[in-house]
């Protein structure tokens, strides 16, 4: 294969804009300005319309006109910004209003940037060319994220005994979270630290996961390397960065007798702390190659008999009893 053949395999798709105005006048200039460069111009009319393109075809830049019947475009810059699906896809505006509260009302609803008509059409294209690099970075980061969830989704699905654990983990760690008053930001980072938690069992052999006889010594190191070997798969993602403690740390305990690290108390953050209560309360519940899973209300005497043995975090132990008893009517 020539280098020209492999270059062209690998070559990047075009870019898409989405020009959002409804005067065809202006409509006509943007694409005039922009026809000459590789990109991929569609558009809209109405605020409605470039909603419903954005679902269809989610595009990689909008440039939007604020100024709409029916659904302006305040409105449209708002709903992409506030849905996690499109809240990453940069908005510029461009206006012909010169205020100062038009501008930062726009601010508000997340555009990314400005231009004023009448625009320059070197400035339109540096800035488009900017924020579509800032997209395509955005991208690789979140296609290498995506990989590492679909790899830790592959492992369960691998496992009858454990198909579905990081999911339930995730949903009741983000409880715990809210239960116990943390930023929503905080719930997120601990649902997706949570989602990844046992990633590195990915480099456990199947055998000892799945082994119903009591694990040998080296067995039981072997498995207990899953922290910082998942870990290890995530550090090289800096998105990952705020979420490593929790992958690393879910199996520490706050007496400091815990792996890998031995890491204990206030060195021990929120994170892995809420995930240790929440990964052995499904453990508890789930069925195991080597016992049947226990009854909600029995874990939960468990937890309340050993809340202060060092394994967990004592005062989200008995907020995790509230939050579960509430929940299950127990």
């Amino acid at each position: 294969m020539t280098p020209a053949n492999f270059l062209s395999i690998v070559a990047h798709k075009k870019p898409k804009i989405l020009i959002v105005d409804d005067n065809p006048t202006n409509v006509e200039l943007l694409l005039a300005q922009l026809r000459s460069f590789p990109y991929e111009l569609k558009t809209a009319s109405d605020g409605e319309a470039a909603l419903r393109s954005v679902e269809e075809d989610p595009p990689d830049l909008v440039l939007l006109d604020l100024m709409m019947p029916r659904v302006s475009g305040y409105e449209v810059c708002q709903k992409l910004k506030s849905d996690k699906k499109t809240q990453f896809i940069p908005v510029i505006v461009i206006t012909a209003l010169k205020e100062l509260e038009d501008k930062i009302r726009a601010i508000e609803m997340g555009a990314d940037d400005f231009l004023m008509k009448p625009f320059n059409k070197v400035e339109l294209v540096t800035r488009v060319k900017s924020l579509l690099k800032l997209k395509e970075l955005y991208d690789d980061v979140d296609s290498g994220e995506s990989i590492i969830f679909t790899l830790a989704e592959m492992l369960e699905a691998k496992d009858v005994y454990t198909r579905g654990h990081s999911e339930r983990v995730a949903r009741y760690a983000t409880l715990l979270a809210r239960f116990i008053g943390l930023r929503e930001g905080d719930q997120e980072l601990i649902r997706r630290g949570a989602l990844l938690h046992d990633v590195g069992k990915i480099g456990v052999r199947e055998l000892i996961l799945n082994k119903p006889e009591k694990l040998s010594s080296e067995e039981l190191a072997h498995i207990r390397s899953h922290p910082a070997r998942g870990c290890e798969i995530c550090k090289a993602l800096k998105s990952l960065a705020p979420v490593l403690p929790i992958i690393r740390h879910h199996h520490e305990r706050v007496d400091g007798l815990g792996y890998p690290d031995g890491v204990s108390g206030n060195a021990l953050t929120i994170g892995p702390r809420i995930v240790s209560v929440v990964d052995a309360y499904d453990a508890m519940t789930s069925n195991r190659p080597y016992r049947k899973g226990i009854a909600p209300a029995e874990a939960i005497k468990i937890f309340e008999r050993e809340k202060d043995s060092g394994q967990w975090d004592p005062e989200l132990v008995t907020q995790f009893i509230k939050m579960i008893k509430t929940e299950t009517g127990l």
